[in-house]
């Protein structure tokens, strides 16, 4: 009908990306890379507005960075608000693509927060030891092998990798200050990488309140409005099930994440 009457105003329309998963660079994960293509899209189609649906417990920390900058960049650009509704968690790097958005939206349940680092690994010289085999390293540069899961831990490497977390975690403070600015608590101390859960969350400041997607956008956009859900294609190899290695490493790296959160 609107085709055989130009004149019918247009719907409303909001793209919608989903962000589910782990960040990082890997088939599986999300990355910037893939997702540049469905984030142009999205402010490419002239909204009223973006939304992001996040279920992510995080990831790699410049990944992070990449995407929020990726979508904060163009909402700037055509001056088109962006939402970010949070599912089950938005945690670590999960939280840092939420505060791309101009506000956040969470379900009473929803897991908030981690605003921190980590790194994490195994160490086996003692198990070694008893199978008798030996660790040779030769090394041109005496940091090449600092944190050598096969040696047993420095002190030293500790606080190598402590130097390394503390600007990577100074970066991710920043961004939620920035993006949050005065809505944050400022007499709880929320970057000691702390969860939190729904309405605290509203009530530290890290998010904006309890709401869901559809009648949310329907609140700000009307009745009439149009979601155009936006989600990444999988390869011809992952449609076949040809990359079942990969698939299985990911699945136990995304495993370990997201069980972090009893997930």
């Amino acid at each position: 009908m609107r085709r055989l009457i130009p004149f019918l105003p247009k719907p409303p329309i909001v793209p919608v990306i989903r962000l589910s998963g782990t960040i990082g660079t890997g088939t599986r994960a999300l990355n910037d890379e893939a997702l540049a293509p469905l984030i142009d899209k999205a402010f490419k189609s002239k909204p009223v507005a973006v939304a992001l649906a996040i279920n992510s417990p995080g990831g790699s920390a410049v990944q992070s960075s990449l995407i929020a900058a990726r979508i904060r960049r163009l909402a700037e650009e055509k001056n088109i608000p962006v939402h970010a509704f949070v599912e089950d968690v938005a945690a670590s790097g999960g939280y840092w693509l939420a505060c791309a958005a101009d506000d956040i939206w969470v379900d009473s349940s929803s897991i908030v927060g981690s605003i921190g680092v980590i790194f994490a690994s195994f160490g086996f010289p003692e198990l070694m030891a008893r199978q008798g085999v030996e660790r040779r390293v030769v090394t041109a540069g005496k940091s090449k092998s600092f944190a050598d899961p096969f040696l047993p831990q420095k002190a030293e490497d500790v606080d190598r990798l402590k130097a390394l977390q503390t600007p990577i975690h100074q970066a991710f403070i920043d961004h939620v200050k920035h993006s949050r600015g005065k809505r944050l608590n400022d007499t709880a101390d929320l970057f000691n990488a702390d969860i939190w859960v729904g309405q605290q969350s509203v009530d530290l400041g890290l998010t904006d309140g309890i709401a869901h997607m559809v009648p949310k956008l329907k609140a700000l956009y009307g009745e009439k409005v149009k979601l155009l859900p936006l989600g990444r294609k999988r390869s011809l190899f992952q449609r076949l099930g040809l990359s079942l290695v990969d698939e299985t490493l990911g699945a136990v790296e995304d495993r370990a994440l997201w069980a972090r959160y009893g997930l």
